[in-house]
Formats: structure tokens, sequence, C-alpha cells
């Protein structure tokens, strides 16, 4: 058994504000060939996650927020912002089912913030990601003014 707890998130909270990507998971899955993918994401305000769908390796994936104020944001498939979920355990929404094939992206809006992800498995890293064409790329000059205007988005839903 895995306890997930405040220490737990206080940890995985303080690793991804000192990571340079300024996010962290935590694996709960013993293995990437486990039939259901289970983990905690932390994020902090400045992470950029591209947007990207689940196509190739189709798969539904479902968010939790647990701690903070997060962001799900859905795209057209030209880059168009079609939806802004705000979700967090102080938002009137907790969480979302996404379907596959569907671009999206979560930014974070409060420090410390963290979600439980699920998906089914395995996780096949060379194909789980259709990266968005129409996005910068995580690291690229353009990235950080791209996340700006993403959250920008968000501010004014």
């Amino acid at each position: 058994m895995k306890r997930i707890d405040r220490g737990t998130l206080d940890t995985l909270s303080a690793r991804a504000r000192s990571d340079p990507r300024r996010r962290r998971n935590l694996n709960l899955h013993a293995s990437y060939e486990e039939p259901c993918q289970r983990l905690l994401n932390a994020l902090e305000p400045g992470t950029y996650i591209r947007p990207h769908r689940h196509w190739e390796d189709a798969k539904p994936e479902c968010f939790l927020g647990l701690r903070g104020t997060l962001a799900l944001i859905i795209f057209t498939g030209e880059g168009a912002i079609s939806d802004i979920l705000r979700f967090g355990p102080g938002e009137e929404t907790f969480g979302a089912d996404l379907p596959p094939g569907i671009w999206h992206t979560v930014v974070s809006l409060a420090s410390g913030s963290v979600f439980f992800e699920t998906k089914p498995g395995p996780y096949r890293p060379m194909t789980d990601k259709d990266m968005a064409p129409w996005a910068p790329a995580e690291n690229s000059p353009e990235a950080g003014e791209y996340l700006q205007k993403l959250v920008a988005a968000v501010a004014t839903a």
C-alpha cells in the first residue's frame, strides 16, 4: 500500500519547486506495463506542458485536483482554445475525465498544486503523446510567452 497524505503532497510539491521544469510526478504504479497507470502530478506556476493529445495510443485520462488550483485547457485541431476548466478542491469543478484524441494541456494557477491522474496502461513513451504542431516545444524561446498567453486566457475565462 502507498499512503497519499499531506506529507506526500508537501514533498512532491517541494521537489516540483526545485525542479527546473517546475513540475514533478510520483508514479503509484510499479511499472509502465501495468494496465492502470496512476500518478500524482505536482505543478508549479511557470511550468509549461506542451499541448498534446493521446492519438496513436488512444487512451482516456482522468484528472482530479487534490490541492491548489489548476486549469485544463482544451484546443481545436488548429490550436484555438475551445474550453477552459479550472479545477481543484476549492473550485466548483474537482477534475475531468478526458476522452482520447482531445488536444489539451494543464497549467498551474497556484503554488503547491497537485492532481491525481489515471489512464489505461501500458505506457509507451514513444507513442503516448502527439505533440501539437501549432504550440512551441518545451524549452524553446517561444514557450514562456505562449504559456503567459494561456494563463491570461484562463484569467479572462
